[in-house]
This record gives structure tokens, sequence and C-alpha cells, in this order.
């Protein structure tokens, strides 16, 4: 008898083998969207004084010219929010992928240019928003360094903390190794003058690129608006290699979380999560605050040994202080399922985040540019957060997918996915 195969019966097999398409939302982790949830609120009480105001003045600390209570929430954000969820959110990428890599194996099918094409597609979601509608979009750095994830989908379980640890210090590591260039370039007499100039020259840069920013944001054309936008997109991209660290190690640990087993069953590891809760957390905390006392302002005329450290510090507090968030999160999971929704719609609402309040604060919407006040920044956040999380339930209620989830998915898979819950199959593999 001939057991070989013909192409007519290979292709008749090849037909009915599963299909990989995105999971059904019964089958979803309901922590990881829990935690999406949570990251979103920490990433728009992070961004939001960054569209209130020129972004470059958002990300250089304490603001040295803050009074009373405005100065106290600018502390607090920098302090408990700055740094700490975009860095959860890289976590959670890094889950991502491994799920999505677990369920094509499960199914057989080829995962690796599926996942090209769905960073790819990101890439894209992150040019147009960063271009279009804010300067301070993560989605292309995310995207740029998903594309390595691949060659570490078959690294031994065991070695992915560790790899994530070695990835994660280059990000601080860069930092002290810039304030110590600048504290020996500072030591000679000759070399001291020429450093002083230098520093000159770039806070020199620095405020006039405040400046354009003030003109094209606060009092700009959305024609201006989207030039300095590109402008932004550019620097950004030249900053990319002392966060691409801190963002990459995020990605392999959590790789690490889902093939290991804690995203989906966190009660089998009691003792790793209380020591993430009240080991790392508090130590996160305490060495922010070291950093803080440090340099609560990084002053763009400045580099040297004592402003890098405090900057490596605020780095690794960063980190550490994310995972206890998690772990917190992952304990009160059940009272927090009301963050799902929003979680499950995250790309959309991130988006929504940035429309709403570029069209309130920029030049070319309403016009309410530098005129709300920072203590007052944070329940505006925490109010338009809630109302998206009401928004995401009444949606999900008749869709699968968010809208921007939706056409990612459709590029990622090649093919228009259902949208509407009941035009969706009953039953497919995944």
């Amino acid at each position: 008898m001939d057991n070989r195969r013909s192409p007519d019966r290979c292709r008749a097999l090849a037909s009915s083998a599963p299909v990989l398409q995105p999971v059904a939302p019964a089958e979803r982790i309901v922590t990881l969207d829990v935690l999406r949830g949570f990251a979103l609120l920490g990433i728009l009480l992070m961004n939001i004084e960054g569209f209130v105001g020129p972004l470059d003045a958002a990300m250089t600390g304490l603001d040295p010219a803050l009074r009373g209570a405005d100065r106290l929430a600018d502390a607090a954000v920098y302090l408990l929010v700055q740094g700490k969820f975009y860095t959860l959110f890289a976590l959670l990428f890094g889950m991502g992928f491994a799920v999505m890599a677990q369920r094509a194996d499960a199914v057989r099918r080829e995962f690796g240019g599926f996942f090209l094409r769905r960073s790819a597609a990101l890439l894209l979601i992150g040019v147009l928003h960063a271009t279009l509608l804010w300067s301070g979009d993560i989605l292309v750095s995310y995207a740029l360094l998903a594309f390595m994830l691949l060659a570490f989908r078959e690294a031994p379980v065991r070695w992915l903390p560790w790899m994530a640890l070695v990835v994660y210090l280059g990000s601080p590591l860069l930092s002290l190794l810039s304030g110590a260039i600048g504290s020996v370039a500072q030591s000679d007499p000759h070399g001291a003058v020429q450093w002083r100039q230098d520093m000159a020259a770039q806070a020199q840069r620095a405020a006039v690129a405040l400046q354009q920013q003030r003109e094209a944001f606060g009092h700009g054309s959305y024609a201006a608006a989207t030039a300095q936008r590109l402008r932004d997109l550019v620097d950004a991209l030249g900053l990319l290699v002392f966060n691409a660290p801190t963002i990459f190690g995020m990605f392999l640990l959590g790789a690490w979380c889902v093939r290991s087993g804690l995203a989906q069953q966190p009660q089998r590891r009691p003792r790793l999560l209380a020591a993430l809760r009240w080991g790392v957390l508090p130590v996160g905390a305490a060495l922010m605050l070291v950093s803080f006392l440090m340099e609560p302002w990084m002053d763009p005329a400045r580099l040297d040994l004592r402003l890098g450290a405090a900057f490596a510090l605020a780095t690794l507090a960063s980190g550490m202080m994310a995972l206890g968030y998690a772990a917190w999160v992952l304990r009160f999971t059940p009272a927090l399922r009301w963050l799902a929704p929003a979680g499950r719609m995250a790309l959309s609402n991130y988006l929504l985040q940035s429309l709403v309040c570029t069209t309130l604060f920029y030049g070319y919407g309403l016009g309410y540019f530098e005129r709300l006040p920072r203590a007052w920044q944070i329940p505006f956040a925490c109010a338009l957060f809630a109302l998206q999380v009401a928004l995401s339930q009444l949606w999900l209620r008749h869709f699968r997918f968010g809208p921007a989830e939706w056409l990612w998915r459709s590029a990622s898979y090649l093919r228009w996915q259902p949208m509407r819950r009941r035009d969706a199959p009953a039953d497919v593999a995944r």
C-alpha cells in the first residue's frame, strides 16, 4: 500500500487543520486584562502632564517652578508613577508574546511570520500616533524592539529571568557611564572649560526645543503641530538606546511569567509574590526616594556622576516598583475585575487618551494648553479613565475587540476579523 500523500490530500489536511485566530473572550487570561487596565490608568497619570504642557518639560522630574499643591502633585507622580507604568506595559507585552507563541504551538501553526506582521502593524500604528496625535508615543519603541523577541522564543525558561535582569541593567549602567564621563571631563581644568561650553550649548538647544513645542502645540495649527511631532519622533528614536534595555528586559521577564506558569496560576508561587509585595516594592520605593533626594530635577545643563547615579537609581527603582505593583494587582484581581474591559481595549483606550487630550489642550483644539493646574491634572486623568472603563464595558457588550485592536488583528492575521459578537464563529480552534 502506498503511504505517500497526494498533493490534494495534503491540501485537504492543511485546510482542516486548526486555524490560528484571535483568542475568544472566554479564553482570555483575565489577570492580564486587569493588569493592562491598571497600567492604562498609570500611563494616563504619567502622560497627562505632557498633554497639558510641553512634553520635554514633563520628563525631567520635579518642576522647580511649582509651589504648593501643584508641587506635591508633581512630586507624587514622579515618585509613584513616572517610569513605572511603561515598564509594566513592557512586561505585559512580553507576556502577550509568550501567550501567542504557546497557542500557535498548540495548534501547530507557524508563528514567526504572524508575529512579524503583528509587530509591523504595531509599528505603523505607532508612527501614525506619534505624528498625527501625540509626540509621547511608546508604541514605536515597543514595535521596533519586538522584532528581536523571536530570537529568544526558544530560550530555556530558567534562563529568561537572568537574561532579563542583565539586559535591564543596561539602562542604569548607561546612565552611570554617561555621568562618569561627564565628571571625568570636568576634572581637567582645560577640559572643564570646553565641557561647560558644550553643556551650555546643550541647555540652549533644550530651551529652544521646549519653546518650539510650546508654540506648536499651544498656539500652532494642526500642520505646525504635526511638523513638530515629526521632529520629536526623530529625537525620541535617537534616545531609544537609553530606554531599549529597560523595555526589552521587561519583555523577557514577561515571557518568563507566562512560560513558567506564573501568569496563569499565580497562586502556585505565593513566596515569590509575597517577596515582590513586601520586599521588592518597598526597596524600589526607597531607591526612588534616594534618587529624588539626590536630584529631584534633571537639569539639562548638567551631566555628572551624581546626576547619572540619580537617574540610574530611578530606572532601577521603576522596574522594581512595577513588579511590586503587578504583584499587588494579582492579589486583588477579583476586586479589580472591573478594570478588565479597559484592559481588553488597551490599545484603543491609549489612542483615545491622546485624541481626547490633544483636542482639549492643543491650540488647534479647544486651546487649554498650560491652563490646567498640575494638582488638577490628577483628578482629570482619573475621571477620563473612569469614563473609558464605562465606555469599554458598553462597547464589549456588542463587539469582540476595540476598534484599534480589530484593525491590528486583521492586519496580523491577513483577514478581516468578525467584529460584532454575534458574527464570531462559535467553535474555532485557537
